[in-house]
């Protein structure tokens, strides 16, 4: 199969081409889901003029399977439960809250190492443009959409290179806005779509975010 992408960056920077609405707006915010959606969404924040910053959420690998996500976690204590892979896998309810502590610890490790002490930024009144370097089951994505709320922002806008075609159509029963690039009709990784999908690393994300800060 082709890649639809060289790399993370190449695809924020079509993503971005996409997004010329929200450029030079002050109300627009751009939130990456860590660590493959930073070097996605540092390329739209870059080229729309707009403040970066991390939203960190953890899907809820099944055991097995880990990949194959049986719900996500993000924060404000927001999980979000798949109960068709849970049923279908027949995964216990003590095996789920094993994997879900585990990934609170992450989450918490994961904001304070981006962040290095940093606020997280005021999303209160404004458009959140919510990144990712794709959508498979829509899971994690779909956490974020639901913490992000909590947050009181304007309108919350979801978007992503490469998606499923379901997780890209039941996304816009929750979401304001949803952008998905590329939607192929098969669908089984997200990796599949990029040439280079290596893994996106901690001190690349610290990085991204000092430059992004920086350049603000």
């Amino acid at each position: 199969m082709h890649p639809l992408f060289a790399d993370r960056p190449a695809a924020g920077r079509a993503l971005a081409g996409q997004l010329a609405v929200y450029a030079g707006r002050d109300d627009v915010v751009v939130l990456a889901l860590p660590r493959g959606g930073v070097p996605v969404a540092f390329e739209v924040a870059r080229r729309l003029g707009t403040g970066l910053d991390v939203f960190p959420v953890r899907k809820l690998g099944a055991p097995g399977h880990a990949e194959l996500a049986m719900g996500a976690l993000a924060g404000g204590g927001t999980l979000v439960r798949n109960d068709q892979v849970i049923y279908n896998l027949g995964i216990g309810e003590e095996t789920i809250a094993e994997v879900v502590a585990a990934e609170r610890r992450e989450l918490a490790r994961r904001e304070d190492a981006y962040r290095l002490g940093r606020d997280a930024l005021d999303v209160t009144g404004r458009v959140v443009l919510l990144i990712d370097d794709g959508m498979a089951t829509g899971a994690t994505m779909y956490a974020a959409v639901d913490a992000v709320r909590q947050r009181g922002p304007a309108q919350v806008v979801v978007a992503v290179p490469v998606a499923s075609e379901q997780a890209c159509r039941q996304m816009r029963f929750v979401a304001d806005g949803v952008l998905c690039l590329r939607t192929p009709s098969t669908f089984f990784s997200v990796g599949q779509y990029y040439a280079d999908f290596s893994q996106t690393t901690d001190d690349e994300v610290r990085e991204l975010l000092r430059r992004a800060v920086t350049a603000g």
